[in-house]
């Protein structure tokens, strides 16, 4: 079973931090901007104490996703390379007078 990747934690943490001092001082009967800028503080401030270790990993991983040694290859790249190709021939082709049998069925 797969582990539950690290941003997704923290980003639920980091939300929880924010939502339950808000909804907290919604009830109380704060006005509502005080109450969301009271609780952004809060939670700004907490995550930055309690979630250290969370924000470090994330951060490393994604350090390590933009510098890999090899790039990611998809399996479907070559196919969309020769499309792209073709398609560039065709229409240098077009260009250069040569006609297609697109080209026919269209003057037609």
């Amino acid at each position: 079973m797969k582990s539950v990747p690290v941003w997704i934690w923290f980003t639920a943490l980091r939300i929880l931090m924010f939502a339950v001092p808000l909804a907290v001082l919604l009830i109380a009967g704060v006005p509502g901007w005080v109450a969301a800028l009271v609780a952004a503080v809060f939670g700004l401030s907490a995550s930055l104490i309690f979630l250290r270790r969370p924000r470090e990993s994330m951060a490393t991983d994604l350090y390590e996703a933009r510098h890999r040694e090899t790039p990611v290859v998809h399996e479907d790249d070559a196919d969309e390379d020769a499309a792209v190709e073709a398609g560039t021939a065709r229409t240098n082709g077009a260009a250069k007078g040569t006609s297609t049998v697109a080209d026919d069925a269209a003057r037609d």
